[in-house]
């Protein structure tokens, strides 16, 4: 998704995406009147043990998530996302765990939950689709052989002829041609969007409620990407799956996603929907991430917008509000360096929106861009 895509989404938005997706409270533990939740996670915390260190990955996480909804979830390299995903998964490996909170997959707590347990659950209720799919790919096994034991772990019973059917229904349903023929070929045979839509195929093999696509286009050309995505889209809906994406690139967000939240040092500092986060974000640091996106109409004006300093560190967090030394409205206020803002649901002229930030109603009230 080229910066041009991005800012003709953005400015479309009110237009073409209808209503958008409705904003919730994170303490909000039931369903609503719109229906059950696949997916409700609670206060999730996700520490590491380094040492005489503990690195805070994931601080009181909570959001819900419905069939068919996409979630977007954004932030710089090492905000979080990635152990916010691994953690709903549980898959955190030691010296890290899962420290508290609930994560709630059709209304099962699945934190706490043995290997064996989860096992039978990866795949069949969530599944994950890598970044790069040469890592989710044995590259010493066919596609087949690999299509046959995503489908085989959740369906013993099914005879050999039977799992080369599904898995050759599988790879039609991703657009690979020839699917019979090319059940035989190894990873290496396949080209970079291939092979993702392989990993796709083999996400949804067992009809997951849930999805996490944890930078599933990063390594596609743009043209690749676009069919990707439209992939995923078209899947989604046929399959009732929501959908969780992690990503860097807010033109994908825009195109994909009904909501966003916005991650930074492993708290979700904003979450609403995509008209509100594009049309008038809240949050400061979500403000300063649709600054840095690319402009081509303004590249003459000089260099690219940053936002200054670094991150901070996980395992010695600032007191306060933890963004407000990269802050340009609270770098030089008392109150954001010695009071941590507390979640709160605040209405904007582009929508409601959950906002970690001491002002959060007053920029809110005005719009922030």
């Amino acid at each position: 998704m080229g910066a041009l895509s991005v800012l003709e989404r953005m400015r479309g938005l009110r237009e073409d995406r209808g209503a958008p997706a409705g904003v919730r409270a994170p303490q909000a533990a039931t369903d609503d009147a719109d229906g059950p939740f696949a997916l409700s996670v609670r206060n999730l915390r996700t520490v590491y043990e380094l040492g005489h260190a503990t690195v805070q990955a994931v601080r009181e996480v909570s959001f819900d998530l419905r069939p068919t909804e996409r979630l977007g979830v954004v932030g710089e390299s090492g905000s979080g996302k990635s152990a916010l995903a691994l953690s709903i998964l549980g898959l955190i490996e030691p010296p890290g765990r899962v420290g508290g909170g609930e994560v709630l997959l059709n209304g099962r707590n699945i934190v706490g939950l043995s290997e064996r347990q989860l096992s039978s659950i990866r795949g069949r209720e969530i599944a994950l689709i890598l970044q790069d799919p040469m890592s989710a790919l044995d590259p010493v096994k066919t596609i087949g052989a690999q299509l046959h034991e995503a489908i085989a772990v959740h369906n013993p019973q099914l005879r050999r002829s039977a799992l080369r059917r599904r898995a050759a229904e599988l790879l039609r349903e991703v657009d690979i041609p020839q699917a019979e023929r090319r059940l035989d070929d190894y990873p290496h045979q396949y080209s970079g969007g291939m092979r993702q839509r392989v990993a796709i195929a083999m996400a949804i093999a067992n009809n997951p409620s849930v999805l996490i696509a944890d930078e599933p286009t990063t390594a596609l050309d743009v043209t690749t990407q676009a069919q990707v995505l439209g992939l995923l889209d078209r899947l989604v809906d046929e399959h009732r799956a929501a959908v969780i994406l992690i990503t860097h690139n807010l033109g994908i967000v825009s195109e994909f996603c009904d909501s966003v939240s916005v991650m930074y040092a492993g708290r979700l500092v904003e979450s609403s929907s995509c008209e509100h986060i594009f049309l008038g974000a809240t949050h400061p640091y979500s403000e300063a991430l649709l600054r840095c996106v690319p402009n081509p109409e303004r590249l003459a004006e000089g260099p690219l917008p940053a936002i200054p300093g670094f991150p901070p560190d996980l395992s010695a967090l600032p007191g306060g509000c933890t963004f407000a030394p990269r802050c340009s409205v609270g770098r030089e206020l008392a109150v954001c360096h010695e009071q941590t803002p507390v979640p709160e649901l605040v209405e904007g002229p582009s929508g409601s929106a959950i906002v970690e930030c001491h002002f959060a109603r007053e920029r809110a009230a005005r719009g922030s861009r």
